[in-house]
């Protein structure tokens, strides 16, 4: 089976768009303004998710693990309260 030359998540990221978050809402210092910026996206009728929390936190988690180690300890530690932000949201608990 042959490699591919790229990965699949820069395809994702490159052609596919299914964040329609503001530009940099993952570089914000407050978690509220992210995690609220990605309830909105998740519960955009025109994503027809049947569960904007899962699809939310997959955004989330998605920029976090494209990130890496590039992120700050100041961003990681904004991101990880974004989680927390995004399950209080939606009424979820921290399992």
């Amino acid at each position: 089976m042959p490699q591919k030359s790229e990965k699949w998540s820069k395809e994702v990221t490159e052609h596919d768009h299914p964040f329609a978050l503001p530009p940099g809402i993952f570089k914000s210092a407050d978690p509220d303004v992210i995690a609220a910026a990605l309830q909105h996206s998740a519960e955009d009728p025109k994503r027809g998710s049947d569960d904007p929390y899962r699809t939310a936190m997959s955004m989330l988690d998605f920029y976090i693990n494209r990130a890496g180690q590039n992120l700050s300890d100041s961003d990681r530690a904004a991101l990880d309260k974004a989680k927390t932000a995004l399950r209080k949201r939606f009424g979820k608990s921290a399992s």
